[in-house]
């Protein structure tokens, strides 16, 4: 596993060991992030499963401002925190060592707003639609922020209003939905 382009392009990552976590392979995260390219340049990055942070990190490497890495497991936390050392982006990362329930609403109270969130999380969690439904009743979507969803193929997240689905791909096993945030007019 490795950042693909930018300015630590070639960088070998590290991954935590075992099955809880499942780092997105170098092709399918080539072609993620070809996807969003134009979205990336000074964006603010929310990572809810970082796992190893390679999705965060690699918008670092691509030009993102800020990313702030969420994660509550131990090895993939050590990770994370050996991998941004080794990219030297401390200045421009936060880790949050807590689950999603926790880190949404400590962030909306430090008033962040996200304009590229990252939904990469263990195949059993199959509603994603509530995760994005929390962020936005919090006020952490920036306006046209973009969300990338991955998940096991077939199951489909339920999104509520506001998110407009504007690519989807598949991969083997893995889907990824690209969803624009597009505020409600109360919401504005």
């Amino acid at each position: 596993m490795r950042i693909i382009a930018g300015r630590a392009r070639g960088t070998q990552l590290l991954a935590p060991k075992g099955m809880d976590t499942r780092p997105t392979q170098d092709k399918v995260k080539e072609s993620l992030f070809s996807m969003i390219q134009w979205d990336i340049p000074e964006a603010c990055v929310l990572d809810l499963f970082a796992g190893s942070g390679a999705l965060a990190l690699e918008s670092i490497s691509r030009g993102a401002r800020e990313a702030v890495l969420v994660d509550k497991s131990r090895e993939a936390l050590d990770c994370i925190r050996r991998n941004i050392a080794k990219l030297r982006v401390e200045e421009q990362t936060t880790v949050l060592p807590c689950d999603w329930e926790q880190a949404l609403p400590q962030l909306s109270r430090s008033g962040k707003r996200f304009d590229l969130v990252f939904l990469d999380p263990p195949y059993r969690m199959t509603d994603l639609g509530s995760i994005c439904r929390r962020m936005q009743e919090l006020s952490l979507l920036a306006p046209d922020a973009v969300l990338v969803l991955e998940h096991r193929t077939g199951v489909e997240p339920v999104m509520p209003e506001g998110f407009v689905l504007f690519k989807e791909r598949t991969y083997g096993e893995t889907q990824i939905h690209f969803y624009r945030w597009e505020a409600l007019p109360h919401e504005s």
